[in-house]
């Protein structure tokens, strides 16, 4: 059942109201674009003045359309679904991701006195590219992807599923060749992704996955390659213990799912 917004809270939202915290804001204006008896109430709440302005803007850009030639027979830009899901500029992000995988393999045939560099290296593989996903210094069209109601939560999910998409099929592709357990590889690697995204929505998602590659490597992937030993953490035992890490995170971060509205102001 829609729940509909008061002509209080309308009217607040029509005049700019400072004290209307975000999530109403949010709340309000995803009700506005599936509701016209809201939109009418809308306009009957905005100030003569504000209307004045709107008829002005309205007239320019009738003036506009007019005068701008229509191309014809002009079919939907596949850049623009693109960019929901994948920016350009993660494919760098993305391809450095399979050499470091490739190398670590490859390291793994050539130097048996090594840890397995794959599996050490598995959690951290989605990371980069989640760190960049939804970032204003990152994404070219930032500034008008952040202005839409639901910019934050839905285009970081859409672009971290595509760099899953991916990654886990690289690590696949690489444990195949290597030998190294799948589960023991894609378990650490979602149980990271998701906590990436629990501890975006408080420092921002770039700064939690570089702090996340900061603390694995220098926790885990350092002492590994001293003593050449894969430590407990990614022992064959420890499946179940990530798969209800990788479940718990998971709950908390969409119990929080609010905070994901608004992610624009960490980053």
């Amino acid at each position: 059942m829609t729940t509909h917004p008061t002509l209080a809270q309308i009217g607040r939202y029509a005049t700019g109201d400072p004290t209307l915290d975000e999530p109403s804001v949010w709340t309000i204006e995803v009700h506005l674009e599936e509701c016209a008896d809201c939109r009418a109430r809308l306009a009957g709440s905005t100030t003569a003045d504000t209307r004045t302005t709107l008829d002005r803007v309205a007239a320019v850009l009738d003036r506009e359309i007019a005068a701008t030639p229509m191309p014809a027979g002009r079919s939907r830009s596949w850049s623009a679904l693109g960019n929901r899901w994948l920016v350009g500029t993660l494919l760098p992000w993305l391809g450095m991701t399979a050499g470091v995988l490739a190398c670590a393999a490859l390291l793994g045939v050539l130097w048996t006195g090594l840890p397995e560099l794959v599996l050490l290296i598995a959690p951290l593989a989605p990371l980069p590219g989640v760190a960049v996903a939804w970032h204003r210094r990152v994404d070219p069209a930032w500034e008008l992807i952040a202005a839409t109601p639901a910019a934050g939560l839905t285009t970081l999910l859409r672009r971290t599923a595509a760099v899953l998409a991916f990654v886990i099929p690289a690590l696949a592709l690489v444990g195949a060749g290597t030998g190294t357990s799948l589960a023991l590889m894609l378990l650490p690697c979602l149980a990271f992704t998701a906590a990436t995204l629990l501890l975006g929505t408080l420092v921002g998602v770039h700064r939690a996955a570089i702090g996340l590659i900061a603390i694995w490597t220098l926790a885990v992937i350092a002492p590994s390659l001293a003593t050449a030993r894969i430590p407990v953490l990614l022992a064959g035992e420890s499946t179940p213990t990530w798969a209800l890490v990788t479940v718990l995170l998971t709950a908390v971060a969409l119990l929080r799912i609010n905070a994901f509205r608004r992610l624009s102001q960490h980053d």
